[in-house]
């Protein structure tokens, strides 16, 4: 059974480049909203990041399902008065331009708002409009350095990058919510609103944790790798067979179970240096290198079976090529231009059955559809 559509009926304009907006936009097309891709002539700079789908551009293929492409010029005559025409007609307006630069060309937000009151406009930045870093070029892994986020991440010999574009996604996913909230308020007060989100904020409020604990002890979570800064043990151990193994022991209920059933030793749980969290923390060296002891001497596949058996939360630290046939992964197939792609489906899981997702647009593949359709009267 296909699920419905429930934006269907609403227009989007995009303009729209990288990953932050096209995130947010390309869940509003899968949710049947017809969304307008605005692009130049040689495309969302995006479509050349690789050519790992098919000869497309991962990114590309990944955030632009189900759009409309559109080569227009904004700064041409013609072509405002076009986008002026669709505008009259949108519910949504997104635009991640650098700062300043749709303002510039007549397409600023609050003169759309005054123009057409129940149109949303959506403005994406990287450090917000005010302030000395409002002009500044953010790309994900800047604003990862800049938010802190890279200085707590990866081994302790130094801060790492988030394999993916942890900021730009943040960002999405937080306008995307936003955008569904200002369609209810609209359908309640019959207004459109202004909505401004950046990359920095994004993060910043993934990062409440550890501001929240440097504040609170005056010292920044410590860069341990595949170990967690306030839990333990709550790690990576390596089997006799060269597997790593990913353990999380939240609590002290789990921890007696562990002791028990895993590691075979009932008493560990109150021994000197082990009795709870807290002391586990300061004593990590010596309580990791014991439960090193025990996974070295098995195999994946005891390791699991014992962890299983102790009713633990565990994890195996797979690479990509494992997690492109991991069990629990779910795909859906996109079309493109140059043939259906498989890719990661989104995580919702409706009621109403899988949702099919629309093709990804070539450039400029339906400028004269969209000419004809918002054709001057």
């Amino acid at each position: 059974m296909q699920s419905s559509h429930p934006l269907t009926g609403l227009l989007v304009v995009s303009l729209e480049q990288a990953v932050a907006a096209p995130y947010c936009s390309s869940r509003l097309a899968d949710a049947g909203a017809r969304v307008i891709k605005i692009e130049r002539p040689e495309g969302d700079f995006a479509r050349g990041y690789d050519k790992a789908a098919k000869g497309l551009s991962s990114y590309f293929v990944w955030l632009n399902r189900g759009k409309e492409s559109l080569v227009a010029d904004i700064k041409a005559p013609d072509d405002a008065a076009l986008l002026h025409r669709i505008l009259a007609k949108a519910d949504v307006f997104i635009q991640n331009l650098a700062p300043g630069a749709a303002e510039r060309s007549g397409f600023g937000s609050e003169a759309l708002r005054a123009k057409y009151p129940r149109l949303i406009t959506v403005d994406i930045s990287g450090y917000g409009d005010s302030g000395d870093y409002a002009t500044m070029k953010a790309y994900d892994l800047l604003v990862q350095a800049e938010s802190g986020l890279a200085m707590i991440t990866g081994h302790p010999a130094g801060p790492g990058r988030v394999g993916v574009s942890a900021c730009d996604i943040a960002c999405g996913m937080a306008a995307h919510a936003g955008v569904l909230e200002a369609l209810i308020a609209r359908g309640i007060t019959g207004q459109g609103k202004g909505l401004k989100v950046s990359l920095f904020d994004g993060m910043a409020d993934w990062m409440n944790v550890p501001l929240l604990y440097f504040e609170g002890t005056g010292k920044a979570p410590e860069r341990l790798g595949l170990a967690h800064p306030s839990i333990c043990p709550y790690g990576a151990f390596q089997t006799k067979d060269g597997a790593l193994v990913l353990i999380s022991i939240q609590n002290e209920r789990e921890w007696v179970e562990f002791c028990a059933k895993f590691m075979d030793e009932p008493d560990l749980s109150t021994r000197v240096g082990f009795e709870t969290n807290v002391i586990r923390v300061a004593n990590r060296a010596v309580v990791d290198a014991h439960v090193a002891t025990i996974f070295a001497g098995l195999t994946r596949d005891e390791a699991a079976a014992k962890l299983r058996k102790a009713n633990a939360a565990y994890g195996f630290v797979n690479d990509v090529a494992a997690f492109s046939h991991h069990p629990a992964l779910r795909r859906v197939t996109v079309a493109t231009p140059n043939g259906p792609v498989a890719i990661a489906a989104p995580p919702v899981i409706s009621s109403e059955g899988e949702r099919a997702l629309g093709p990804v647009p070539g450039i400029g593949a339906h400028s004269e559809r969209i000419r004809a359709d918002f054709a001057a009267q």
